[in-house]
């Protein structure tokens, strides 16, 4: 044993998100009932590229005396981890189908890493339409309209910044209320993009600028577009992006507001 940096998990902060499982390329990190835990210090370089992924400030760096770290060993237990992952697949023939992508192994969660931050990256229906369906008249349709979604998670306080479906991609940040507002939320804003979902009004804004941030930081994001609500309450979402942008010194990528109405009506696009 000797005196070095290792990981410190915060059990009363902790809610259990996964992040930081997905995040630790070591696999030191499970989730064991519900919390994040330490599977074994010998895992743990002390590095600490886990803490930034954390949305709760659960992750610190102590320095006290620890196990050594075993790199071969970490090895060996990610290659296990990996034999284990469960392999991504749904979706159903014909239209309409999601197609998914094997995600690196760092990306996914283990050891009952919570599923519901599990990232899946994968093709919206319009992208594997093999032909153009006809006009219907308005308001009707001819069977489920196909969904544009082409990751998960979506809630910014779960996705990892350094997704593999951030990069190149054009960003929508979208506010929580702006998708069941605009009935043609999927065709008009998030069609082509990589989409984040937040509330101005609920949420703490601070650890989204943050995130948003690296999300800046890391990827060569091509265009960023806020929506948003009406309602002046929501605007403070545009107000984290630009704030974002400057922290992350990318006040240079094309930027679209879009302001829709309480009646679904897009109230502004520029």
């Amino acid at each position: 044993m000797a005196i070095r940096n290792i990981v410190k998990i915060d059990q009363a902060k902790c809610n259990g998100c996964g992040l930081c499982v997905q995040a630790c390329a070591e696999g030191a990190i499970a989730i064991v009932e519900g919390k994040a835990r330490l599977v074994s210090e010998t895992y743990c370089d002390g590095l600490g590229a886990c803490l930034g992924d954390c949305p709760q400030g659960a992750i610190t760096i102590d320095r006290r005396q620890a196990d050594d770290f075993d790199e071969q060993a970490a090895h060996k237990h990610v290659g296990r981890l990996k034999g284990a992952a469960p392999v991504q697949a749904m979706g159903q023939s014909g239209a309409g189908s999601l197609h998914l992508q094997p995600q690196p192994a760092h990306a996914m969660p283990h050891q009952g890493g919570c599923p519901g931050g599990m990232a899946r990256q994968f093709k919206p229906a319009s992208a594997t339409a093999q032909t153009a369906v006809a006009a219907e008249p308005a308001g009707e349709t001819a069977g489920p309209v196909p969904s544009e979604l082409g990751q998960w998670p979506v809630q910014l306080a779960l996705v990892n910044p350094r997704a593999t479906y951030f990069q190149d991609a054009h960003l929508l940040i979208a506010a929580d209320c702006v998708a069941y507002a605009l009935g043609d939320f999927h065709r008009q804003l998030l069609k082509g993009k990589a989409l984040a979902i937040a509330c101005p009004k609920l949420d703490d804004v601070q650890p989204y600028v943050a995130k948003l941030a690296e999300i800046f930081r890391v990827n060569q994001v091509r265009s960023v577009t806020v929506a948003h609500m009406e309602v002046p309450c929501c605007g403070g979402i545009v107000q984290a992006v630009r704030a974002a942008l400057a922290q992350a010194g990318r006040e240079d990528l094309p930027f679209q507001d879009v302001t829709v109405g309480v009646d679904g009506s897009i109230r502004h696009d520029g």
